[in-house]
C-alpha cells in the first residue's frame, strides 16, 4: 500500500485507536497527540493531493472489487486537503474548548477515527472500501453525538442521528447488491454500467443512501438532534466529513446518476427544495446552532443540486467553500455557549462586540453565507445557478439563494446589535475566549472571505481544468451581478428591517392597508414557521414514524422467528430424537435377540406374500 494513502488514513486510526484503548489515563497527553496526528495527515494529505497515489489490499477474494482500494484522483485530491484542513484547525480548537476535566482521551480517539473514515469515504473506489468508511463513520458520529452521555437527552440525539442514517444507509447496501447482480463488480467505476434494472437499483440505493447522510429531504431530523454534541463536533460534522459525504458521493457517483435518466433530476429537485425548505426552516429558529444546522442542510441542498444537474466543478467549490463558512460560524458559536453560557439568540445579542476576534471571524463567515459579494459563497452558488437549466428548478433554487440572506442576515442582526445586559445562560459563563479559538476562527474566515476569487474567470477555468470538467457552464457576469444584488437586497433589508418598522410606526402609513402588519415580518415568519412545523411534524415524524413502524415490524417477526420457526424446528428436533430413542432401543448388541427379530421379520414377510398371492 502506498506510504501516503497509508499515512493518510493510519496516523488517524491508529491514534485514536490508541488513545481510545489507554482511556482517562491518556486524558492529559489528549489533546497534544491529537494535534500532532492531524498536523501529520494534513501534511500526508497534501503531499497525496500533488502525487495521486492508488493501493490495494485483499479483503474480500470472492468477487471483483472486493479489495480494500484507495484511489486519489482530481476529485478526491480536493476533499483529503479540506478535510485534512479542517479536521486540524478544530482539533486544535477542541483542545481550548473542552472542559479539563472531560475525558479528552475518550473525545479525541473517536474525533481521529471519525477524520480517518472521512478520508477513506473520500478516496475509496470499491463500494467494500466505501462500506467499511460508512459504518466507521456512523459509529463514531454516535459516540462523538452522545459524548456526554450522563447529560439527559445526549444519548437519545446520538440515536436518532445514527438510526436515521444507518436507515438511509440500507441504501448503500441495495446498491452493493444491485452492482454485483448488474456488473459482477463492486467497483464504484463499473456502476453505470451495470444491466437493466439493477442499474435503477444501484441509483436508488445511492441516492437514499447519500440524502440521509447530508441531511437532505426527508433525512433532516437527524442534524438538528446533532447539536446535542460539544461544539467541535457540531463544526467537524457540519462543514467538511458527514453532511458533506453525501453531496461528495453524488458528485463522485455523477455518471452513475446520468445514466438512468431519472436519478440526476430527482437529486436535483432533492437538494433544491432542501435548500429552500431548511432555508425556511433556518429563518424560524431561536437557536443559534439550530440556526446553523437547518443552513448546513440547506447550503448542502446546493452541492445536491450541482451533482443533479452537472456541476461537478461548481458542486465541489460550493462544498469546499461552505466548508470553511461553516467551521467558521460552529466555532464562533461553540465561543459564544462557553463564554456566555448560552446559545439562544435573543440572549446573543452583541456577541460580537462583546468578544471582537471571534465576531469579526463570525461576521465574515455569515456574510458569505449570505452570498453577499465578493466572498466564497457568492461565487461558488452562482456557478451552481448557472448549471441549473429548467426554469421551475431555477426559480426554486434562485429563491432558496435569497433565504440564505435572509437567515444569514437574522444571525447578524442579533450578534451586531448593542449589547444587552448580561445573559441569563444555559451554562456557567466564564466571559472569555482563549487565544487559540480566536485564531482558529479567524484561520477559517480567511477561506471563507478569500474563495471569492472563484468567480473569476481565469480561477474558475482552472478549477474545472483540475476536475476534468472544462466545457461545465460559468455564470455569467450579468448573472453574477443579479445575484449579489439579490443577496444584498435581502440582507439589508433583514439588517434595517426594525429601523424601518419603527419609523414607519411613527407615521400615518402605519395603519393603511395592512401596511404595519407586513413590515413587522410576520407574514415571512409566519411562512417560516409553518415550514417548520411541516418538517418538524410532518416530513420528520413521518420518518420517525417509518423508523417505528420498522422496529414493530421487526419485533412481530422475531416474535414469529422465536415462536414459530424457531418453534417448528424444535419440535422436530425433539419429535427425531423421540424416534431416534425408539429405534436405539432394538440395538442390544444380543445375537439371540437379532435372530428372534429376524425370525419374526421373515415371518411377517411370509404372511403378507401369502395374503398378496
Amino acid at each position: 500500500m502506498s506510504a501516503l494513502l497509508a499515512a493518510l488514513v493510519a496516523v488517524p486510526a491508529l491514534t485514536g485507536g490508541a488513545l481510545l484503548l489507554a482511556g482517562r489515563r491518556a486524558d492529559r497527553v489528549a489533546a497534544p497527540t491529537a494535534v500532532a496526528a492531524a498536523a501529520l495527515t494534513l501534511l500526508a494529505a497534501v503531499a497525496a493531493a500533488d502525487t495521486r497515489p492508488q493501493a490495494e489490499a485483499r479483503f474480500v477474494g470472492l468477487v471483483d472489487g472486493g479489495e480494500l482500494a484507495l484511489a486519489v484522483d482530481a476529485l478526491s485530491a480536493v476533499m483529503v486537503v479540506t478535510v485534512a484542513t479542517v479536521t486540524a484547525v478544530l482539533t486544535v480548537f477542541a483542545a481550548a474548548d473542552l472542559p479539563r476535566d472531560a475525558a479528552r482521551a475518550r473525545f479525541f480517539g473517536f474525533l481521529l477515527l471519525f477524520a480517518a473514515a472521512m478520508h477513506v469515504t473520500v478516496t475509496a473506489s470499491t463500494l467494500t472500501t466505501l462500506l467499511l468508511a460508512w459504518e466507521v463513520m456512523g459509529m463514531a458520529s454516535y459516540a462523538l453525538i452522545a459524548f456526554h452521555w450522563e447529560l439527559p437527552g445526549k444519548v437519545e440525539a446520538g440515536t436518532t442521528a445514527f438510526l436515521t442514517t444507518r436507515a438511509a444507509d440500507l441504501g448503500l447496501y441495495v446498491a452493493a447488491g444491485a452492482a454485483l447482480a448488474g456488473t459482477g463488480s463492486l467497483r464504484l467505476a463499473d456502476l453505470p454500467g451495470a444491466d437493466g434494472p439493477w442499474l435503477h437499483v444501484a441509483a436508488a440505493g445511492v441516492l437514499l443512501a447519500a440524502l440521509g447522510k447530508s441531511a437532505q429531504l426527508p433525512f433532516s431530523a437527524w442534524l438538528s438532534a446533532a447539536m446535542e454534541g460539544p461544539s467541535p463536533v457540531s463544526a467537524l460534522l457540519h462543514s467538511a466529513t458527514m453532511v458533506a459525504a453525501g453531496g461528495y458521493l453524488l458528485i463522485r457517483l455523477h455518471p452513475l446518476l446520468q445514466a438512468t435518466g431519472w436519478a440526476a433530476p430527482a437529486a436535483a429537485w432533492a437538494g433544491a427544495l432542501t435548500a429552500l425548505v431548511l432555508g425556511a426552516v433556518a429563518l424560524a429558529q431561536r437557536d443559534v446552532k439550530q440556526l446553523l444546522a437547518a443552513s448546513t442542510a440547506a447550503q448542502i441542498g446546493f452541492v445536491v443540486l450541482a451533482a443533479g444537474v452537472s456541476g461537478l466543478a461548481a458542486g465541489t467549490s460550493h462544498l469546499v467553500a461552505h466548508a470553511a463558512v461553516k467551521a467558521a460560524l460552529f466555532v464562533a458559536a461553540g465561543a459564544w455557549l462557553t463564554s456566555l453560557g448560552t446559545k439562544k439568540l435573543a440572549e446573543l445579542r452583541g456577541a460580537a462586540r462583546r468578544q471582537r476576534g471571534v465576531g469579526a471571524a463570525a461576521v465574515v463567515a455569515a456574510l458569505a453565507l449570505s452570498g453577499v459579494p465578493p466572498l466564497a459563497l457568492w461565487a461558488t452558488k452562482e456557478q451552481v445557478l448557472a448549471s441549473v437549466h429548467g426554469e421551475a428548478l431555477h426559480v426554486v433554487a434562485l429563491a432558496a439563494a435569497a433565504l440564505s440572506a435572509g437567515y444569514a442576515g437574522k444571525l447578524l442582526g442579533v450578534v451586531l446589535a448593542r449589547p444587552d445586559d448580561a445573559p441569563d445562560g444555559e451554562a456557567p459563563a466564564v466571559a472569555r475566549v482563549p487565544v487559540a479559538t480566536t485564531a482558529v476562527a479567524v484561520t477559517l474566515a480567511l477561506p471563507a472571505a478569500g474563495l471569492g476569487v472563484l468567480a473569476l474567470p481565469s480561477v474558475g477555468r482552472w478549477v474545472r481544468t483540475l476536475l476534468g470538467v472544462p466545457a461545465e457552464p460559468v455564470a455569467a457576469p450579468a448573472d453574477l451581478v443579479v445575484s449579489a444584488v439579490l443577496a444584498t437586497g435581502v440582507l439589508a433589508a433583514v439588517l434595517l428591517w426594525p429601523a424601518l418598522t419603527t419609523a414607519v410606526e411613527r407615521t400615518p402609513l402605519h395603519r393603511w392597508a395592512g401596511l404595519g402588519a407586513l413590515l413587522t415580518g410576520r407574514p415571512v415568519t409566519a411562512l417560516a414557521h409553518g415550514l417548520a412545523a411541516v418538517d418538524e411534524g410532518g416530513v420528520d415524524r413521518l420518518v420517525m414514524s417509518a423508523a417505528t413502524g420498522t422496529t414493530g415490524l421487526a419485533g412481530r417477526v422475531t416474535r414469529f422467528d422465536r415462536s414459530g420457526v424457531d418453534g417448528a424446528v424444535t419440535a422436530t428436533a425433539r419429535a427425531l430424537y423421540r424416534v431416534g430413542g425408539l429405534a436405539r432401543r432394538p440395538q442390544t448388541g444380543l445375537l439371540h435377540q437379532y435372530y428372534a427379530m429376524a425370525a419374526g421379520g421373515l415371518g411377517l414377510l411370509l404372511v403378507l406374500l401369502l395374503i398378496g398371492g
